[in-house]
């Protein structure tokens, strides 16, 4: 989790385990929930280098990023950070 907390705070943001049973992690800005990102039970760049070596996760990366390409650059909806912006950003 180290990895994750490392690239959120790059971000500006906080990162905690979700509250929500299917999601991985909630994000916190100045004490404020952002977001829950992350679905439990899916791999993210961080596992797949680690399991199956970095040319194998860059090849996911490319395709995770190919089939979210319409919501992973939407920053904020509401005043909030997306789900989709902070999982591109700290677990992609």
């Amino acid at each position: 989790m180290n990895v994750y907390k490392n690239k959120a705070k790059k971000i500006g943001v906080e990162i905690k385990p979700s509250s929500n049973k299917n999601k991985k992690y909630d994000a916190y800005k100045d004490g404020v929930k952002q977001a829950s990102f992350g679905a439990k039970g899916y791999m993210d760049y961080e596992k797949y280098k680690q399991r199956d070596g970095k040319e194998i996760a860059d090849k996911k990366r490319k395709a995770y990023r190919a089939r979210h390409k319409d919501d992973i650059n939407i920053k904020t909806r509401d005043g909030k950070l997306t789900a989709g912006y902070l999982a591109n950003k700290i677990l992609w």
